[in-house]
């Protein structure tokens, strides 16, 4: 078929439903009956030689072709909703970039990453965190254009996502300068029975640091795990023990002089990863943002602008509680 044959009118339905995730509510927004809606849709399938649902009773689930479609009909009809809020002046014509991010990532990197789109007056921004599955959903349903992450995900015919390497960081112990300065300890020799606090179980560092001591015959005492970076950051500030986490976390503080390096180990390294559905577009800035080579200046606490022209370029625990 040639794009003279393809029914936009059709096409604008199927996005609609995809988008709301319901025939009853799609119905409802561009007023409608839910049997109408459904034929149109049904003669895109046809005229397309593919179905874009799978039916199961009531409940609708885009298919793998069906999310491909979706994108493209959400560039589609989304820049064509650019395109009249720039006529009627609403938002100038702004561009929405929606990141999602897994809860165990710190702050301080998504800040240090998304800094360059601070910049921009026509960027409207959105992050939301969650679990890594719910968010990588979000994304296929394309609710999300990026997802940040601290694993790469496996892409395979039902998840066509690709994940780019953003960049790693060795990760650091770290105390309070007013208990541990000048102090360096081996790791994990030195760490028999030292007070620490940990990222929880779910998290990366965790599991190797867990195997690191193991493997070693150390063991450290747990006093406290936490899942949120930002509240392992103020463990590491207001208590007075050692603190696992990566350095990007606590790069403030290391910069004040309230938190010390105590020790490193190059076997502990955490990795960044920007998920994206493939072959989908993304706004021109986003793209930008994916396209700068994995670089120490994203673990910074400054980043370059994206406008700017650029050169060539568990085993078992090895804790026992408190």
């Amino acid at each position: 078929m040639n794009i003279n044959q393809l029914n936009f009118k059709h096409l604008f339905y199927f996005w609609r439903v995809a988008k709301k995730g319901s025939l009853t509510h799609a119905a409802e927004q561009i007023h409608t009956s839910q049997s109408a809606l459904s034929t149109q849709i049904k003669h895109l399938e046809n005229r397309l030689g593919t179905p874009l649902f799978d039916r199961q009773g009531r409940h609708l689930e885009l298919t793998a072709t069906g999310q491909q479609v979706f994108a493209y009909a959400e560039n589609i009809f989304g820049l064509g909703e650019q395109m009249l809020g720039w006529l009627e002046g609403r938002d100038a014509g702004a561009t929405h970039v929606r990141v999602g991010s897994v809860s165990t990532m710190s702050r301080n990197f998504q800040v240090n990453w998304l800094r360059p789109l601070f910049r921009d007056p026509s960027i409207l921004l959105s992050v939301d965190s969650g679990s890594l599955q719910t968010l990588i959903e979000r994304l296929l349903r394309h609710q999300l254009d990026v997802v940040l992450a601290n694993e790469p995900v496996a892409s395979d015919p039902t998840r066509p996502v690709s994940s780019r390497f953003l960049g790693s960081q060795v990760i650091s112990l770290v105390g309070r300068a007013d208990r541990w300065a000048g102090t360096t300890l081996q790791v994990p020799e030195d760490l028999e029975d030292v007070e620490m606090a940990m990222p929880g179980t779910r998290h990366s560092v965790r599991l190797q640091f867990d195997a690191l001591c193991f493997s070693a015959g150390v063991q450290p005492r747990l006093r406290a795990e936490i899942d949120d970076m930002t509240m392992l950051r103020l463990i590491a500030r207001d208590s007075g023990w050692i603190t696992v986490l990566p350095e990007v976390v606590v790069q403030d503080e290391l910069h004040s002089g309230e938190l010390v390096h105590v020790g490193q180990s190059p076997q502990l390294t955490e990795h960044f990863y920007a998920i994206t559905v493939q072959h989908g577009h993304l706004a021109g800035p986003l793209n930008q943002l994916l396209s700068r080579a994995a670089s120490g200046d994203i673990l910074g606490p400054s980043s370059p602008d994206v406008s700017a022209p650029t050169q060539p370029t568990r085993t078992s625990s090895c804790f026992h509680n408190d």
